[in-house]
């Protein structure tokens, strides 16, 4: 029975190693895992860097497409000014005409980059879209906007500048009873 355990010992612990102790891993299983995780460790440091470049890439065409889409409002623009500087040299009798091409010219560019002016008039006041200069009495109803005292604007869907109206308070001259 002693010669089966001594058996049994020698089987579980492989050769060379002292009887009780655990298989210690070899030098060239622990220079590979040292390769493989230097190897790793430089893969995952060049994917780094690589995404930091690929962010501060997407930052600047952000920027250059901003820069763009800027540009080519100055670029329609200059078309404005060219025409009031050919209305500044004409003749007092051209020079409304002249005005309201140049007017024309104006909405049509904002109409191109889908800037649309906010209609106004004879609606009821919509804080989404006007900003209240005065409540004055008139024949309207109460809420009505009865004057523009300047136009508001959208891009697209977005309000970009409030239209500044007088809001109805209603008949200033009813008498209560």
């Amino acid at each position: 029975m002693e010669e089966d355990s001594n058996n049994r010992r020698q089987t579980e612990t492989p050769a060379g190693s002292p009887p009780g102790s655990e298989a210690a891993p070899s030098r060239t299983e622990l220079e590979e895992s040292r390769q493989q995780y230097t190897e790793l460790n430089e893969r995952y440091l060049r994917l780094a860097a690589d995404f930091d470049n690929f962010r501060k890439r997407a930052i600047r065409e952000q920027e250059q497409l901003k820069q763009c889409a800027n540009e080519q409002l100055a670029v329609d623009m200059l078309e404005v000014i060219d025409n009031l500087d050919r209305a500044a040299k004409a003749e007092d009798s051209h020079l409304r005409q002249g005005l309201e091409q140049i007017r024309n010219l104006c909405s049509s560019i904002l109409q191109r980059h889908g800037i649309s002016p906010i209609e106004s008039m004879d609606t009821a006041f919509d804080p989404e879209k006007h900003e209240a200069i005065a409540h004055i009495p008139s024949e309207k109803c109460e809420g009505m906007v009865v004057d523009e005292l300047s136009k508001g604007y959208r891009m697209h869907d977005k309000v970009i500048r409030y239209a500044r109206v007088a809001v109805s308070k209603g008949n200033g001259n009813k008498t209560e009873g």
